[in-house]
């Protein structure tokens, strides 16, 4: 039997990249998936794909950065689906800033998506999961940034961190009623954020010489969304039964390097 049959995800970004490796990885193992991101063509067409290959799938178009829209969205996967057993906090962005030179304006909405956006999914499914008496799982997807620095991602980097501490507190808080919470920190994956200024930053000569050449990524490569997915599907299997407030890096071995 597939892992999730029965159960419904709520994926937030979930259109591309790992968000999009981790829905359709959920819909091959037997899930629902419902899919939220502020772009409506990008995620219908994702959401299609999933139904396409014989998932069930819907898109809900929101904001993860605004409370109200996640409060609809949710809404909306509970009504056509019954249920959200599983969260997974996906949705981010980045541009790079310089710390001293830019204003609030800069800085602001990058911190808005990843921490505020995560608390207000995770606090708005968790009361769901509480009120239906569902023992869920929710699985954030931080960064191995959370705990690196680097220059031109202090809101980026401050962010990831928020969202590993909201993690472990929130882990604590939900398991009297049952929810598990983890997250994955990823390292360098080949997604649309790779790409910077129309390059794919993981094609430069700098990225190939010194994190493949040099194995400052010890398995010499960058990853895949798929292989974020696996572990995301993993923590919110079952089969992570026994694991609560974990942050599992996900990068070929980067953060062990110095």
């Amino acid at each position: 039997m597939k892992r999730f049959q029965g159960k419904t995800v709520f994926v937030t970004g979930g259109a591309t990249g790992i968000g999009f490796a981790t829905a359709r990885r959920f819909a091959e193992e037997g899930a629902s998936v419902a899919i939220m991101g502020r772009r409506a063509s990008v995620g219908e067409q994702a959401a299609h794909e999933l139904r396409a290959a014989g998932g069930r799938a819907i898109f809900t178009k929101g904001d993860v950065a605004r409370e109200e829209d996640v409060v609809r969205c949710v809404r909306e996967a509970i009504d056509v689906f019954g249920r959200i057993d599983i969260l997974v906090n996906n949705a981010a962005m980045s541009v790079p800033v310089d710390f001293v030179a830019a204003d609030t304006d800069e800085w602001k909405p990058v911190f808005d998506v990843i921490a505020f956006g995560t608390y207000y999914c995770t606090r708005t499914v968790a009361r769901h999961m509480i009120e239906a008496g569902i023992r869920g799982s929710i699985v954030n997807v931080s960064s191995i940034n959370a705990y690196r620095a680097l220059p031109a991602s202090s809101h980026y980097n401050a962010a990831k961190g928020a969202m590993d501490q909201l993690t472990r507190c929130t882990a604590v808080e939900l398991a009297p009623y049952g929810i598990r919470v983890n997250a994955v920190n990823p390292g360098f994956v080949d997604t649309p954020m790779s790409v910077v200024d129309g390059e794919n930053e993981l094609e430069t000569d700098w990225f190939k010489d010194i994190y493949v050449e040099r194995r400052k990524i010890p398995q010499a490569r960058p990853g895949r969304p798929e292989e974020i997915a696996s572990v995301i599907a993993f923590l919110a299997s079952d089969d992570a039964a026994y694991v609560c407030g974990a942050t599992i890096p996900v990068d070929g071995g980067l953060s062990v390097t110095f």
